[in-house]
């Protein structure tokens, strides 16, 4: 199911790369970034995990919290942030049923690889509203963050 901005995010429920739940519902008022990505240790993934944490302040100073989705398991999204530094959570959806309720999951994806997160983004008000999304077919490309930080930025 597609995503549109101005309805209700989905809510959900995940467990973070230090095996600690993380309720959608529960970050209300707080402008959360959602960014779901393929798989953990892969190119652009990473690349652009490290473009986050790079400009963690950027995020910061508009007051939004940020979390990447991928259906890998804690374990795997623990070790992927260790290595890579990340200063923002990892939630494992795992089961797939975060990524599909955001129609954010290849049913068919490289290698013969079944229900993997298409490399996506949602901007979600502090009412837990959808002002931003964006699902990529490709997952070579990245999220717009230039249209991204300017939703952001209208939401302080």
């Amino acid at each position: 199911m597609a995503i549109t901005i101005g309805q209700v995010a989905p809510d959900f429920t995940l467990f973070n790369s230090e095996k600690k739940p993380v309720t959608l519902s529960g970050l209300k008022g707080q402008t959360v970034l959602l960014l779901f990505f393929p798989q953990a240790f892969t190119s652009v993934c990473t690349k652009e995990l490290c473009g986050v944490r790079d400009n963690i302040t950027r995020y910061q100073s508009v007051n939004a919290s940020v979390f990447g989705i991928s259906v890998d398991s804690v374990f795997t999204l623990a070790k992927f942030k260790e290595e890579q530094q990340f200063n923002f959570p990892l939630l494992s959806d795992f089961n797939k049923d975060v990524a599909e309720a955001y129609g954010s999951l290849y049913q068919d994806w490289i290698l013969n690889m079944r229900g993997v997160s298409k490399r996506s983004a949602f901007v979600i008000d502090k009412d837990g509203i959808v002002q931003y999304a964006e699902v990529l077919e490709s997952a070579g490309d990245v999220p717009d963050f230039e249209k991204i930080n300017a939703v952001l930025d209208s939401l302080r």
